[in-house]
């Protein structure tokens, strides 16, 4: 058995990093670039330290802000039509997951014919068979992985569903911890969590390599060593380094592993009550853990480890009750409601959310533990609950 591993070709990442988009954008000597933002990164002053040293060397800057957070299909399906209406030579993307995801969207999609939709991974027909525009990423929160990733995430009336190719890869990452500084606490924790999922949920793949352990342990130490700090004091440099690197490694380890069951139950909550992708993840994650804790009872005692805690005295059952125990410390130290109540989700919504759940196939086969809707409506109970519960006979699904 062999594993494929595919990197970004090319990434910068520390303290001061920002410093090579200068020299990144001058490889391709562009007449126009595009650089796809948050409003608020424009108001805060940060897109001004993208655009002004490039205009600065005679380059021509078009800032486009029209973005959200969960982008739904119409505000890709407008960037690209925006795209393709204008002679772009190069995109940047600059902010959280969702700006990065939807400038990887535009600069590959603005090349190709057809609606977004068409090439949506759940309900497309088109083929994506050209890379498109070059493009350069530069997250400013610790959390994503975008800008290591071949996907962007869109949001549908009920669910959310993927555009995925490997020409949606950044031509360069800039990973520069600086720019998470003005991150806000209940942001820092959310995206945090979401690196962290990224993480765990590529320890426990099926699809788990060598390669993807080591980088998903590294940034399990990085983000649980850091992640209290960032969000207690946002100023903390160390913490915010740590943070960032382990978001990097993270969205390194997830891209080639892949996320499973916390995913696949997330995005129905981001699709039907747009909860965010962070908080999404982080009030599933002990609920999943704890349900599917058998089959992956070993991997979670490397967790638990690298969480800080200490598996040596304790059984391999006891340890992997102990990492959930300690992912409920966690979340809770960083300020993450501990159930789907503490985010307003109601009762009578658990059944649509396994409606939704169920149809994440793509995510829901790296399980170590086989889903199915049964499973799925368990763990949406639970969660609301704030009860641990895991599989047992009764509940195990037979064909």
């Amino acid at each position: 058995m062999y594993s494929k591993i595919v990197f970004t070709p090319l990434s910068y990442t520390g303290w001061g990093s920002l410093e090579q988009l200068l020299p990144e954008v001058e490889k391709y000597s562009p007449q126009r670039i595009l650089v796809v933002t948050d409003p608020a990164l424009e108001k805060i002053g940060l897109v001004d330290r993208v655009r002004e040293p490039l205009e600065q060397a005679g380059y021509t800057v078009d800032v486009y802000t029209d973005t959200v957070p969960e982008p739904p299909l119409a505000v890709g399906e407008k960037l690209v039509t925006y795209t393709r209406d204008n002679a772009f030579n190069l995109i940047i993307g600059l902010g959280g997951g969702s700006a990065l995801d939807l400038a990887k969207l535009t600069a590959v999609l603005s090349s190709h014919e057809g609606s977004v939709a068409d090439y949506l991974n759940l309900s497309g027909s088109r083929q994506i068979i050209e890379k498109g525009l070059p493009k350069l990423l530069i997250p400013t929160t610790a959390g994503t992985g975008s800008e290591v990733t071949n996907i962007s995430v869109l949001s549908l009336d009920r669910t959310k569903d993927v555009v995925a190719h490997d020409y949606l890869l950044a031509d360069a990452a800039i990973v520069d911890p600086e720019l998470t500084i003005s991150v806000p606490s209940k942001v820092t924790a959310a995206t945090g969590i979401d690196a962290l999922t990224h993480a765990i949920e590529a320890y426990i793949s099926v699809n788990a390599n060598p390669t993807t352990d080591g980088l998903a342990l590294q940034a399990i130490r990085l983000i649980s060593r850091s992640i209290r700090r960032a969000v207690v004091n946002g100023e903390d440099k160390e913490a915010r380094i740590d943070l960032s690197n382990g978001s990097y490694i993270a969205g390194l380890a997830f891209f080639n592993a892949g996320v499973a069951g916390v995913h696949a139950l997330a995005y129905p909550l981001g699709g039907q009550f747009h909860l965010s992708h962070g908080d999404s993840n982080a009030v599933l994650l002990p609920y999943v853990m704890g349900y599917i804790r058998k089959s992956c009872a070993k991997r979670m005692n490397d967790i638990l480890n690298a969480l800080g805690g200490n598996s040596q005295y304790l059984s391999e059952a006891e340890g992997s009750y102990e990492c959930v125990r300690e992912l409920q410390r966690l979340l809770r130290d960083v300020g993450i409601p501990e159930t789907l109540g503490g985010f307003n989700i109601p009762v009578s919504a658990l059944d649509s959310l396994t409606e939704d759940g169920v149809k994440q196939q793509r995510l829901l086969a790296r399980s170590p533990l086989p889903l199915h809707k049964e499973d799925i409506r368990a763990i949406y109970q639970s969660a609301f609950d704030g009860e641990i519960v895991e599989q047992t006979h009764s509940n195990i699904h037979h064909p």
